[in-house]
Order: C-alpha cells, then sequence, then structure tokens
C-alpha cells in the first residue's frame, strides 16, 4: 500500500512538472546571483534578467544570495522545484569549488541544469610602474632574474585573480608570492601605492587606472584583445603560449527540470545576447556575448573543473 501511495505520489508529481512545462512561464522567474549586489555578476544579471523577462512574458527578479564562494546561492538552486522558475545566474568561481572544497551540498552535474553561456570577460595583467617592467615577457625575465622579489594580488582562494596568478608563475616558469585580500577595493591601495607588484583583474574595473598611467598594463588574458584595449596583446601572444584566463557568465536551472523548459529559456537568452542593444552594452564593459546550446555550457564548465581542478591541486590550495 505504502509503495503505491509512493509511486502514485511521484506520478502525481511528474504529471504536474510536465504541465508546467507546457505552460511555462506562469509566473515570474527568481534568478539567484550568489555574489553580492554591485559586482560584475550582479550586473550582468540585471542586464540579462531584463531582456529575458521582455522575451518570456514574465518578470525576472535578481535575488543576490551571497557567501560560501557561491555555493549558498547555487544550492538553493539545486534543491528548488525543477519547473525553470528560479534559475543561477553563475561566474567563474563556480567552475572552481568541487575542487576547492571537500564536500559540497549539492551535485554540480546532477543538480543543476545548464541552460546557455551567456558571456565571458577577459582580466588584464597589470603592474606597478614603478617595476623595470612594460611587457610580459619582461615580467617573466625580471621574476626568473629575482626570485622571491615579486607578489601578486587576489580575493578569495578560488577567484580568478589567484588562479590566473598561479598559471602564469607554473606556465612560464618563475615565482611570485600571493597576497590575499578580501576583494579588489582593499588591494587597490597596495597595489598603487607600490607596496604589491602585479594583479590580475577584471578588464572594466582596471580602465581607469590604466588610462591614468597608474597602472601599467602588459597584458589580456583571452584568446583574442579586448574590444576595450586593442592594442594590448594577449599573454598568449607576448611569451606565455596557450595561456586563458578569463572571467564567464553562465545561466543553470534546476536539474531535471524538463528539457522543453530548458529548450523555450535557451531560445530566449540566445536571442537576447543577439539584440544589438545587449550586444553594445556588453562589449562597453569589456564582455564578449556568447549564446549557444545548454550542451556548450556543460562542455564549457567540465574544461574550467578540469582547468582550474589542476591549478588548484598543484598549488596546494585549499578553502575548507
Amino acid at each position: 500500500m505504502r509503495r503505491n501511495k509512493i509511486m502514485a505520489g511521484a506520478l502525481m508529481l511528474s504529471l504536474a512538472i510536465t504541465a508546467t512545462a507546457q505552460t511555462y512561464p506562469q509566473r515570474p522567474v527568481r534568478m539567484v546571483v550568489a555574489v553580492a549586489a554591485g559586482g560584475s555578476t550582479d550586473i550582468m544579471a540585471r542586464l540579462v534578467g531584463a531582456k529575458l523577462g521582455e522575451r518570456i512574458g514574465q518578470q525576472v527578479v535578481v535575488d543576490n544570495r551571497p557567501g560560501g564562494s557561491s555555493i549558498i546561492g547555487s544550492d538553493i538552486v539545486a534543491k528548488a522545484q525543477p519547473d525553470g522558475h528560479t534559475l543561477l545566474m553563475a561566474s567563474g568561481s563556480f567552475g572552481t569549488i568541487s575542487s576547492l572544497f571537500t564536500k559540497l551540498p549539492f551535485d554540480i552535474e546532477k543538480d543543476l541544469a545548464p541552460v546557455c553561456l551567456i558571456a565571458t570577460s577577459p582580466y588584464v595583467l597589470v603592474v606597478q610602474p614603478s617595476l623595470p617592467v612594460k611587457s610580459v615577457a619582461d615580467l617573466i625575465s625580471y621574476g626568473k632574474a629575482n626570485p622571491g622579489k615579486l607578489n601578486f594580488a587576489g580575493s578569495t582562494p578560488g577567484s580568478l585573480q589567484r588562479l590566473a596568478g598561479e598559471l602564469l608563475k607554473r606556465t612560464a616558469g618563475f615565482d611570485m608570492t600571493y597576497v590575499p585580500y578580501k576583494g579588489t577595493g582593499q588591494l587597490m591601495p597596495d597595489l598603487l601605492g607600490g607596496r604589491l607588484h602585479v594583479a590580475f583583474d577584471n578588464v572594466l574595473i582596471l580602465t581607469p587606472y590604466i588610462r591614468n598611467n597608474t597602472l601599467r598594463a602588459v597584458g589580456v588574458t583571452s584568446n583574442k584583445r579586448s574590444a576595450l584595449f586593442p592594442e594590448l596583446p594577449t599573454l598568449a601572444e607576448t611569451g606565455v603560449p596557450g595561456f586563458h584566463a578569463v572571467g564567464w557568465f553562465g545561466i543553470f536551472s534546476t536539474g531535471r527540470t524538463p528539457q522543453s523548459t530548458v529548450d523555450k529559456l535557451n531560445t530566449a537568452l540566445v536571442a537576447t545576447m543577439k539584440d544589438p542593444d545587449m550586444r553594445d552594452r556588453l562589449i562597453a564593459q569589456g564582455a564578449e556575448p556568447l549564446g549557444g546550446s545548454a550542451d556548450d555550457l556543460r562542455k564549457y564548465l567540465a574544461g574550467e573543473i578540469s582547468k582550474w581542478g589542476k591549478v588548484i591541486r598543484e598549488a596546494g590550495i585549499k578553502a575548507d
């Protein structure tokens, strides 16, 4: 009898999810952002959410749930009703948490469903102008000739600021000392004052300092040059072949969300990223608008987990 009730309950849930998928969306959509308001991920969520809402005919409400290196917000979406009404705007740190933490409250592959890769955003490698360094090659040469003298800044253990520095050290074969900070706002005074020598950060954040020559940019971390700094070479062009370390943004739904709902969201998001106004606004912020299938995001995330997992293990980085 109990087994029959369980089977009947499961059948009713399945029918309810199917019915919801056929009429999706039935109510406003909640887009969880697993970091605090005001940063690049939050800005991206609000830009994309507004346009997505217009296309699906329901308001998209951004809900900031920071904490735990994006684990808290991600877990909310992982445990939500699998009907597409709760989404996650994930960013680069999402590709590192499975390597940084020994145990997560959710399974990235099973409990979250990829929907669409939204955009990537390059980082810029900057140096303190007091250093006799005008290029990436100069930085590598200086680091090799002056072991133990260079330091670089980063925020959380799994931040791209930290991991890009670790990747550069290992790829180019020289050493720098990592100095942790709680965020860009705290490290910038030391970088400007000369107590820090090297930093990686988002192109939009660093643009004012590069423009007024208080920091010297020597390269961008993407495969191609940034639209904001077309004169600035990539690291791959200037002595570090194959170097690639960019911020990214992708939208996930709860695992077991009906495929028809995922497909509808993906279609709306791809159209959103092709919208001329959206593209212009993202490019102005140094981002590269993307799009593509849900499987494209799945493969991209797998590549990020593999690449940064290796760096994290080699550097002995732990967050718990």
